[in-house]
């Protein structure tokens, strides 16, 4: 009998089941070959021709859900981890997968430093007012 007299583990939680570890999800790894373009606001797209990923056997439940939420609508890094109560590092880690397997593709916004300057673009509408 265990510790909490019922014969059950104290590993085990009835209300949430048992647990499987996020490295077991990952298979161990905690990076994937696209990690540095999976910020947490890089937007995961499902790709207009990808197989249904449930006849894909190396893919795990929690692939074929983040391919089933993202076919719904995109879905940035971060809302997939909230919507599958995943830590971000699993969620990059399973993303990296779908897109190696071309299940995905992840868009990636414009960086600041990459934006045109607020007085140029104002420069230019006073421009074409001025038309």
């Amino acid at each position: 009998m265990s510790a909490d007299g019922q014969g059950r583990s104290h590993w085990f939680d009835d209300e949430a089941g048992p647990v499987v570890r996020p490295y077991a999800m990952t298979r161990g790894r905690t990076t994937s070959a696209v990690q540095h373009r999976l910020d947490l606001i890089a937007v995961v797209v499902t790709e207009p021709d990808a197989d249904d990923p449930e006849t894909d056997p190396t893919l795990a439940p929690e692939h074929v859900e983040i391919v089933e939420l993202c076919r719904r609508t995109p879905q940035t890094v971060a809302e997939l981890s909230a919507e599958l109560d995943l830590p971000v590092g699993v969620v990059r880690v399973l993303v990296g997968d779908l897109v190696d397997s071309e299940f995905v593709h992840v868009n990636r916004p414009v960086p600041p430093a990459e934006l045109p300057d607020e007085s140029i673009l104002r420069d230019v509408i006073n421009g074409l007012r001025a038309l």
